[in-house]
């Protein structure tokens, strides 16, 4: 500081924007150029080609099957995370019996949330890979089960009518426990006095829970949103991992249907790369719209 504020500014702050600028930035910049090309990925050769490639996107019907899975993931997965997530925690923090500092949470509540945040510790790809033996059709742990009580088990994972929403509550089972824990932290902040008051004017827990805690926990429920959103359209591990988009392209996701693109038989890097292009615009507009669309006037504790 002895020779001023921008030799400090210039020494610290200019390496790591570079570092940013060249690999995160210059990536960003390379698939818009190189989704104007016809650019295999391994030739010196890219010819411009202009919009041709997002034309054909416009035609592929493989990649409108793969966007109107990520539909519905995007609206299934937040909302059913986010509910159950919500109901867990409240149950935990809320659960227990009422005294007079308010309402109490259940016993072992802290080991509760401990099991909840266990799948978090685990990485994506043991997830999948040990729900794909959990799916088994002959020795899995869902199929023992049916055929232990007398029912037949579906294939599960190799039938298009239920791949999709096996993946679907993986996808479910990995993320509810961090937001039980994420909603409960949030929860423990608000002061017991607000539900002392609520609960000497005789309101349930159902009341509470929708009238109280959930307008005092939105700004935590909002960022939820945006990042259960963000993950919905991607989902490529997990597809990739325990179906790679099968049986007969059930499960297909515009992540997987990229990747199979660029690295696959057909290696059209240029296609895949404005496939690229319209999930980055895509997921920008989602989280724009879901922070507008779940703006609200900031609740205040005094």
């Amino acid at each position: 500081m002895r020779h001023g504020k921008w030799p400090l500014i210039v020494t610290f702050l200019v390496p790591p924007v570079l570092l940013y600028v060249v690999f995160v930035v210059s990536p960003y910049l390379q698939a818009f150029q190189i989704s104007t090309t016809d650019w295999l990925g391994y030739s010196a050769d890219a010819n411009f080609v202009g919009l041709e490639n997002f034309r054909n996107l416009w035609r592929d019907d493989y990649v409108w099957n793969a966007l109107q899975n990520n539909a519905i993931l995007l609206v299934l997965v937040p909302v059913v995370t986010i509910v159950l997530g919500l109901f867990f925690s409240s149950m935990l923090t809320m659960g227990g019996r009422k005294g007079r500092a308010g309402i109490g949470g259940v016993r072992g509540t802290a080991f509760y949330r401990t099991v909840y945040f266990f799948p978090q510790v685990l990485s994506v790809v043991i997830i999948a890979l040990l729900w794909k033996e959990v799916y088994h059709p002959n020795k899995g742990l869902l199929t023992s089960a049916l055929n232990g009580i007398g029912l037949s088990a579906p294939t599960w994972l190799g039938d298009p009518a239920t791949a999709f929403w096996c993946v679907l509550a993986v996808m479910v089972w990995s993320n509810v426990g961090f937001y039980v824990v994420l909603f409960g932290a949030a929860m423990s902040a608000i002061p017991k006095e607000i539900y002392e008051a609520v609960m000497l004017d005789g309101a349930s827990r159902l009341t509470t829970l929708r009238k109280v805690t959930i307008p005092l926990l939105w700004d935590t429920v909002q960022v939820a949103w945006v990042y259960l959103a963000i993950f919905a359209l991607d989902g490529f591990i997990l597809v990739q991992l325990m179906t790679n988009g099968g049986p007969n392209f059930s499960t297909d996701v515009i992540g997987v249907r990229m990747y199979d693109t660029a690295f696959g038989s057909e290696t059209k890097f240029g296609y895949a790369s404005a496939m690229g292009v319209v999930m980055f615009f895509l997921t920008l507009s989602v989280a724009v719209l879901a922070l507008r669309a779940g703006r609200r006037e900031r609740i205040e504790l005094s």
